[in-house]
């Protein structure tokens, strides 16, 4: 086995869940009509940035017009590379993709583990076929109540916070006016000598008043396009006039039809006539590669729930 500093032990994890992720991208393939190949990864990536740039997606190699009604995957060449010999990153060996995934999760001796004991705090990461004697010799069964009330306490706390976020959900369900509509971003262009892209949606209505989302891309970079990392960030705007100060606790989730991956993140403000508009906040999105699949389609649809606060 190749040696591996410390820290690569403590992030692979992470790093394997990422190459399941490029591993499936790469088995996955789309055709251009003269029958240029592209991984699934990269065809999303071509479609965000024609959006982002307002052009229309073409193929590297020919420049014909690409899209997901004009393009189709290739299966006998998807079967061809599920055969072609991959590296695990773990023991360096070779085998078949079709299989890698497998063995890189069950099966390969180097691949990355964690100490039966973590339950208790250990925070052990190494090879699989070091497991048993780390665990022979790991120190926390024999740790002292008083040590592993310490090391459990800092584990609740850390809990708390994970679920602190479905207890607040649970709450706002309870709450009196509940509203929910479906949104659809549309893609604009500022009228300012730099000219930067921006999302908005037309009016809609949720608990008897007018609402608007706005969202950019990357913080409104001016050519997004141009860097590799993708974020969006949204803002909702009252566009009713109301009597009193309206306070309310918002989030935007995906919609019922897309794959989207999106964390729950509730926001709260208080609207008045005075002040209307929230500051942006993060649109919570896994990473790039998901936010790609929001900038590849024509319009973003998202769904947002609306909790009134009764004073």
């Amino acid at each position: 086995m190749t040696p591996r500093p410390g820290g690569e032990w403590s992030s692979a994890l992470s790093h394997l869940a990422l190459g399941a992720v490029s591993l499936h991208a790469a088995l996955s393939t789309a055709q251009c009509t003269n029958g240029h190949l592209m991984c699934a990864g990269c065809f999303i990536h071509l479609l965000a940035d024609a959006r982002l740039k307002e052009e229309q997606a073409t193929c590297p190699n020919c420049r014909c017009e690409i899209s997901k009604s004009l393009c189709c995957r290739n299966l006998a060449v998807e079967k061809a590379v599920s055969e072609l010999p991959s590296e695990c990153g773990f023991c360096l060996c070779q085998f078949p993709r079709s299989i890698l995934e497998r063995h890189q999760k069950e099966e390969c001796q180097d691949r990355v583990t964690q100490c039966k004991y973590k339950r208790i705090g250990c925070p052990w990461h190494g090879p699989f076929h070091e497991l048993t004697v780390h665990e022979a010799a790991c120190a926390h069964p024999t740790k002292t109540g008083n040590e592993l009330m310490e090391i459990l306490d800092e584990m609740d706390q850390s809990h708390r916070k994970e679920m602190q976020l479905y207890n607040s959900i649970f709450s706002l369900l309870s709450f009196e006016k509940i509203g929910y509509t479906e949104v659809q971003f549309r893609p604009y262009r500022t009228d300012d000598f730099i000219t930067r892209l921006y999302y908005e949606t037309p009016r809609f209505t949720v608990l008897n008043q007018t609402w608007v989302l706005k969202a950019r891309v990357n913080d409104s970079e001016r050519n997004p396009n141009l860097s590799c990392k993708r974020t969006l960030s949204f803002q909702l705007l009252l566009k009713s006039k109301v009597t009193a100060p309206l306070e309310c606790s918002f989030l935007l989730l995906k919609g019922p039809y897309d794959d989207v991956k999106i964390s729950p993140v509730i926001y709260h403000f208080v609207f008045t006539n005075e002040s209307n508009e929230t500051d942006y906040v993060p649109l919570p999105i896994v990473d790039s590669v998901e936010c790609n699949k929001l900038l590849a389609a024509k319009n973003i649809n998202l769904r947002l729930f609306l909790f009134q606060i009764q004073k």
